[in-house]
């Protein structure tokens, strides 16, 4: 069920481990197409690509706010009230990560810094295999807390041309401004460049599969786009004989139910650990409701990777640089302490990934395929651009700038130099003039 590597005694791990298919050619191109065509034809080749991809097309693009605010009351109480709980962790964990106007001043030069919010904000969330309000909460929810004004979330509509009222619910309350029934890379390329119905945002986040993960990259530089790759689930499992081996195979199992394109990895340098995880996750597999997919992960990308130690483990996850990663060992410090690259780390046999994807607090849109070794979660910052302003005192013209005419000079810009000498800086006539 679960390839096995054997890296113990191996020096170089870089040509031994397995890593996940490149994009292809073909998917970019067909992606292309159709981010070129909606931008091109709008709302013509949004129905063109939702009756294609999705066998339906919605009377309406637009939910309307009347059915997003029912869909809150028609869900089950408990539903709702475990909704409104994950909601207040993710909000108050992302006004924690809000920053400050800062100052800095230096020889009577005064710069002030803030973070300035986007002005409009679309959040992709999946809808084709599920439906995940938890991922309205985790990608809306940090545009609010950064202070964006308009928040814009695009989902696929179901058989029937509607938004789950689970996802609904979700929507109203994350606070979600327009709700919109399109998903899939021209939900992307709507959000981009605007149609009819959609007007265009500033940023695009969410998860997606690999056709949305390639779409927001293709239209990276007209919006802004965080740097990760949000496509299929990953998890990486380090686990030794210390922990029940069910703990490990149903923490595989979860990230694997995704679906097809994953990653399931168990990296331990317990033998009898492995053997006995293993058997478990097939005991669980005969059972789970979404075994067509776990298996499918499995078989194409599942994994056990026996190393030498904690060292080695360490080198295995940054290697990979895993979405998800899962520390269940006696001294989990060994490996975590040695860990570079991972989208969310899980300490201890009580913190599976599925609390960071509900109520832990911090987004569960996190860096897949690699990316996290240079990208981490979604979170404000993804939704700010930083600006400062500056201004110069008589002392602090008279003290630098000096420099910017020898710099210039040295670069041949003559107007840069001519600029601050025209303001008097070897004539001394800034005497009795203020910054104003």
């Amino acid at each position: 069920m679960l390839d096995r590597v054997d890296l113990r005694g191996v020096a170089d791990i870089s040509g031994r481990l397995p890593r996940p298919e490149p994009v292809s050619e073909g998917s970019v191109a067909a992606v292309r197409e159709i981010v070129e065509t909606v931008r091109a034809d709008g709302d013509i080749a949004l129905a063109r690509y939702t009756k294609q991809f999705d066998g339906v097309v919605p009377p309406s693009w637009q939910v309307s706010p009347t059915e997003v605010t029912a869909a809150r009351d028609c869900i089950e109480p408990s539903l709702r009230a475990a909704l409104e709980a994950a909601a207040g962790s993710v909000a108050e964990f992302h006004r924690g990560q809000a920053t400050k106007e800062q100052s800095h001043n230096r020889q009577g030069i005064a710069i002030r810094s803030w973070d300035q919010p986007v002005g409009r904000a679309g959040c992709y969330v999946p809808g084709g295999r599920a439906a995940y309000p938890s991922t309205v909460l985790m990608t809306a929810l940090p545009a609010r807390a950064a202070g964006v004004d308009q928040v814009v979330l695009c989902v696929p509509p179901g058989p029937e041309g509607r938004v789950a009222d689970v996802t609904l619910a979700a929507a109203a309350i994350a606070g979600v401004d327009e709700v919109y029934a399109v998903g899939g890379a021209q939900a992307i390329a709507a959000m981009a460049y605007g149609t009819e119905s959609i007007g265009a945002v500033d940023v695009i986040v969410g998860p997606g599969n690999v056709y949305v993960a390639i779409a927001k990259q293709l239209v990276t530089g007209t919006v802004g786009v965080p740097a990760s790759f949000a496509g299929p689930s990953e998890v990486v499992v380090v686990a030794d004989g210390t922990i029940p081996a069910e703990y490990a195979a149903i923490d595989l199992i979860v990230q694997a139910e995704h679906g097809p394109d994953g990653l399931a990895w168990l990296v331990t340098w317990d033998p009898d650990a492995a053997d006995s995880i293993e058997k478990a996750v097939g005991e669980l597999l005969a059972t789970a409701a979404r075994s067509d997919d776990i298996a499918a992960t499995f078989s194409r990308s599942g994994h056990i990777v026996l190393v030498d130690g904690p060292e080695a483990a360490a080198e295995v996850v940054n290697f990979i640089a895993p979405e998800h990663l899962q520390v269940m060992t006696e001294v989990p410090e060994a490996v975590i302490g040695r860990v570079r690259n991972a989208g969310a780390i899980f300490r201890g046999p009580l913190a599976p990934a599925s609390i960071g994807d509900y109520v832990a607090g911090p987004s569960h849109v996190l860096p897949t395929n690699g990316t996290a070794r240079f990208a981490g979660a979604l979170g404000i910052r993804d939704f700010v651009k930083p600006m400062h302003e500056i201004s110069v005192a008589p002392e602090g013209l008279a003290a630098l700038g000096p420099h910017v005419a020898a710099i210039a000079d040295a670069e041949g810009l003559d107007a840069h130099a001519q600029s601050v000498r025209l303001r008097g800086i070897e004539e001394k006539v800034y005497e009795g003039i203020d910054d104003e």
